[in-house]
């Protein structure tokens, strides 16, 4: 595991914010830490990478123990925070050249560097501009490619996508997938629940505590009613999918069947496809669980236990 802690504990006087958290991240993965505003996300991020001392619980990093070196770890990650960390009044370039400086880039590995992160990031044109004079996806991007110029192994992104538009989300996540791809670790937060689909892991905390803990699939399985398949023009396939899609419920509707599934694996799609070759004109729609039902249902099922993790 590239992120492991155990009991990890953050209280502020009386206030406990980080309550005994357990969490294992696997190298190569894309790790979404989810919660509302207030529930311990960015205190626990500020303890993954050596910023806040924990107040009990053990916390290890890329193989480092934080706790007893915090600087160490600095060197293996990279950082991007709700406010994009560009200084105002500076270029674009001229921010990376701070950046560099901190990691004791310069010279031909510096622009080799920055050259390919310039290009594939799209901030050519940009480069000579301030920061505050940019659109936010412009200014999103150049934080993403800042926090990668000394090429982490682990980069905790908090809020990337926030105040940006549909489409800069999007091309963000693109970017953000590729760093995963070629074996980077992501540790991201985000309010936009749907972005969970881009990610292989999915934590909720609340109030402190860890309230589910599992890939965005399985969450869809314990915490909803499961996918809503709507078949118009077949009314009598009803045994024959049920054969075909054991575990799920089939009722008739005016203009054909609908599906409830747990999940949707392949062979289930398989099954919808040959639906369709057979039938010419048979028209399918799934609608699947969305990751804010699934949030609400896991804070419900918290609250109606007592409020216990």
């Amino acid at each position: 595991m590239i992120i492991r802690t155990r009991g990890l504990t953050k209280r502020f006087g009386d206030f406990t914010a980080v309550d005994h958290l357990s969490i294992e991240v696997e190298p190569g993965t894309i790790f979404a830490f989810l919660g509302a505003n207030g529930s311990g996300k960015s205190t626990t991020i500020r303890m993954l990478i050596g910023l806040l001392r924990p107040t009990e619980g053990t916390v290890e990093v890329d193989g480092i123990d934080v706790i007893r070196h915090p600087r160490r770890v600095r060197d293996r990650i990279g950082y991007m925070g709700q406010k994009v960390s560009l200084y105002q009044g500076l270029s674009i370039r001229e921010n990376v050249e701070f950046y560099a400086g901190l990691y004791g880039l310069a010279g031909a590995e510096l622009e080799r560097r920055w050259g390919a992160l310039r290009e594939r990031f799209a901030l050519s044109q940009a480069e000579r501009e301030k920061p505050e004079d940019l659109p936010a996806g412009i200014r999103q991007r150049a934080g993403l490619a800042l926090s990668t110029l000394h090429n982490p192994r682990l980069l905790f992104l908090d809020e990337p996508t926030a105040g940006v538009d549909v489409r800069s989300r999007a091309l963000f996540w693109e970017l953000i997938q590729d760093e995963a791809g070629a074996g980077v670790t992501v540790f991201v937060t985000t309010h936009f629940l749907e972005e969970t689909d881009y990610c292989d892991w999915v934590s909720f905390i609340d109030a402190g505590h860890l309230i589910a803990n599992a890939a965005p699939e399985e969450l869809r399985r314990r915490y909803s009613d499961g996918y809503r398949v709507d078949i118009e023009g077949v009314p009598a396939e009803r045994d024959r999918l049920a054969a075909l899609l054991p575990g799920g419920r089939i009722e008739a509707t005016p203009s054909g069947l609908q599906l409830v599934l747990p999940t949707l694996e392949p062979a289930a799609l398989a099954a919808l496809e040959r639906l369709v070759a057979d039938h010419p004109g048979t028209r399918v729609r799934i609608e699947q669980p969305s990751m804010t039902d699934v949030f609400r249902r896991v804070l419900a099922e918290r609250a109606a236990s007592g409020g216990e993790p």
